[in-house]
């Protein structure tokens, strides 16, 4: 009997060590494989209803006044699918991280995020295909790492449930777009942003929406809207 699988798209918003951001999040959007091509269609439907090409890109950093209510009904488009799921890992101040008493450096440090971020979404009795968005350097080493320390920690040696790790540019993948404004807007709350209206609609339309305050951890089995706000000595013990 096949796995059922799933495509997961992945998104960070200030990870970098040395960025002068407090905040780190890391973002992933998820869903059924069956239904890749209905969602593909019903993201460019809502583009077309507000006049935008197909081609146009949906990025956080776009958000604004004058296309508010492109984005707030992507929201609701979100939150309106059963089949869209979402979960954020929170790092609230990178300044208060101790990588030497924890014999790391930031980047041991960012896979461990990732690992505690898409923990909880990996079934083991499903399969994953998971993208990343291509933000730096790191490349094929990024995705090599990401891929082991997935693999190893569910003994998933015959690569039966993390089936591929690979990187995507977002302007071509559009669900890895929608990733980005859910992250986007995660993080812009939790630095306490407020100046740009358009941004500070879509974080209102998304609390209202989830019923979350964005900033705190919500039950682990939410599936629809799932944060986890990481804490400097959640690895003590």
């Amino acid at each position: 009997m096949s796995r059922p699988m799933f495509n997961i798209y992945c998104d960070e918003s200030c990870h970098l060590e040395n960025d002068h951001i407090s905040v780190m999040i890391l973002g992933a959007l998820w869903f059924p494989i069956n239904k890749k091509e209905e969602i593909f269609q019903r993201l460019k439907e809502i583009k077309q209803v507000h006049g935008l090409p197909a081609h146009f890109e949906i990025k956080w950093n776009k958000v604004s006044p004058a296309k508010s209510r492109f984005y707030l009904d992507l929201v609701d488009y979100f939150f309106d699918d059963d089949d869209l799921h979402y979960r954020a890992l929170i790092v609230p101040d990178k300044n208060e991280l101790d990588h030497d008493r924890y014999d790391q450096d930031h980047d041991d440090f960012y896979y461990k995020m990732y690992f505690d971020l898409l923990k909880v979404i990996l079934d083991p009795e499903s399969g994953y295909n998971i993208y990343l968005d291509i933000k730096d350097t790191l490349g094929w080493e990024k995705v090599e790492k990401l891929s082991e320390v997935l693999q190893n920690n569910h003994y998933d040696y015959s690569r039966e449930i993390v089936q591929k790790v690979q990187q995507v540019h977002s302007d071509k993948v559009i669900p890895l777009q929608l990733a980005d404004l859910l992250t986007g807007a995660i993080g812009y709350h939790n630095r306490g942003l407020k100046d740009n209206q358009g941004k500070v609609d879509l974080v209102n339309r998304i609390i209202k929406r989830s019923g979350y305050n964005l900033t705190q951890t919500t039950l682990l089995r939410e599936t629809k809207f799932n944060l986890f706000r990481w804490k400097a000595n959640y690895y003590d013990g």
